[in-house]
């Protein structure tokens, strides 16, 4: 595997600087004829394991999008989001900021809290980025992550990890709050009544459950974690290029373990210089 390892959240809000590296087609005039033929179709997985209140995971989506983009093949991979807690524990106070918390919980002094959130606010920018802090509620991320859950089961789970982080980082929302999570899910696309169940139930912890299980299994420890096809990972918020090389090496391992099987080759086709046999 592939261990790439730059900025994570180990634990909530940790941030650390190690060797100088940051922590937490074609045209033709005749239409091709494929008859008596089936494509294999290609595809590799990025699986993410990610926790909306990390500050690096929605800087490392942003790299990893800027990749994406690079890639010649992006349409062939699929994005699974996998949920994770940095602090399953935590517990929800709105009226308690970001620094008093960080205070608290790791013995720095308020100055101190203050000047990690600055740093890491820059990083922000630096892809695009607004953060404010100085915002940000104290919120358990369970019921958020249940939210994720329910709309990748609905084909939005990167709308709403979008919007998730959005909300934390940028809009200072309460991401524990029902009625928050509730106007998010529907500006995502998601209906009435599923959030209604949701939320009037335990509908998707297990879900849940199982992606903070399968991260111990892998040994995960931080966050944002990244593993393409089971067999490359990179973890932390790294560089565009980490990515792509990793993408990369991705598809050339599936393809050469998978190659494009075509049933019936004799089958009748139209080449680009126009002849059709």
């Amino acid at each position: 595997i592939l261990m790439e390892k730059v900025h994570s959240c180990k634990s909530f809000f940790v941030f650390v600087v190690m060797m100088g590296l940051n922590a937490c087609s074609q045209q033709t005039t005749e239409k091709p004829i494929i008859e008596k033929k089936t494509l294999k179709q290609q595809k590799i997985t990025a699986e993410i394991w990610s926790d909306v209140m990390c500050p690096f995971c929605y800087i490392g989506k942003r790299k990893f999008e800027n990749a994406l983009q690079q890639f010649k093949n992006k349409a062939d991979v699929e994005i699974i989001w996998k949920s994770f807690q940095l602090n399953p524990n935590m517990k929800t106070e709105p009226n308690k900021s970001i620094n008093q918390y960080l205070a608290e919980t790791k013995g720095w002094t308020l100055d101190y809290a203050k000047e990690m959130n600055t740093y890491v606010s820059d990083m922000a920018k630096e892809v695009g980025l607004t953060y404010h802090l100085d915002k940000a509620i104290v919120a358990n991320s369970f019921d958020a992550h249940r939210l994720i859950q329910l709309a990748k089961k609905n084909g939005l789970g990167d709308l709403a990890e979008e919007h998730l982080f959005k909300a934390y980082f940028t809009e200072g929302k309460n991401t524990a709050d029902k009625n928050v999570l509730m106007e998010l899910g529907l500006s995502i696309g998601l209906k009435k009544e599923q959030l209604t169940q949701l939320f009037n139930s335990q509908d998707y912890s297990k879900e849940v459950i199982a992606d903070l299980q399968e991260a111990e299994q892998l040994k995960i420890s931080g966050v944002p974690f990244f593993v393409f096809d089971r067999k490359y990972a990179v973890s932390g918020a790294q560089n565009p290029e980490v990515f792509l090389d990793t993408l990369n090496k991705a598809w050339d391992n599936y393809s050469k373990n998978n190659p494009l099987i075509i049933n019936n080759p004799d089958g009748k086709v139209c080449a680009p210089d126009g002849t059709c046999e």
